[in-house]
């Protein structure tokens, strides 16, 4: 592009334009390129997928009662997000994984089931975590709001489970 001055013979060069910023690709503009968010959605899927085990089991060996409830309140979040997850990777042309994170061996080899919902909430501080690191980097908006509905859902149940740990004291 070639700017003029007043003065024609003297020309001005200028190698960008704010009007060229749409021909920007998403890692210059700082977003997260398809193969890394194809492996952020697989890292979630594989932990979500061992917390909807480790939930399912325990809600399982609780029985009933309040603790069960909480537990089959988390699975139902932790499936959903699974599906969800898998959904967006097949949007984004890949085959999600089949594995189930290291997280559900660690948890479940936590006997105590009020020391497991301790244990259980740290995961779900993790997803949190790399949630509000990723998401301002996702351009694409159905994945953005999708992710963020799973944050806040994180969120909740993290309050949930604490509040119950608190009153279980």
């Amino acid at each position: 592009m070639v700017n003029r001055t007043p003065n024609d013979n003297d020309k001005i060069e200028v190698t960008s334009s704010a009007c060229s910023m749409h021909e920007v690709g998403d890692v210059y503009a700082g977003y997260a390129d398809k193969d890394e968010l194809i492996a952020f959605c697989n890292e979630l899927l594989e932990a979500e997928r061992a917390g909807a085990r480790v939930t399912l089991e325990s809600a399982h060996t609780a029985n009933s009662g309040p603790l069960a409830a909480l537990l089959k309140t988390i699975q139902r979040d932790e499936a959903r997000w699974c599906a969800m997850l898998v959904r967006h990777l097949k949007v984004l042309g890949r085959i999600p994984s089949s594995k189930i994170g290291g997280f559900y061996e660690k948890a479940m080899a936590i006997s105590e089931l009020s020391e497991r919902l301790v244990f259980l909430n740290r995961g779900q501080s993790w997803v949190v975590r790399k949630l509000r690191e990723m998401l301002p980097r996702v351009r694409d908006y159905s994945l953005n709001h999708d992710l963020t509905e799973m944050l806040q859902s994180h969120e909740a149940n993290i309050k949930l489970a604490t509040e119950f740990s608190a009153r279980a004291l």
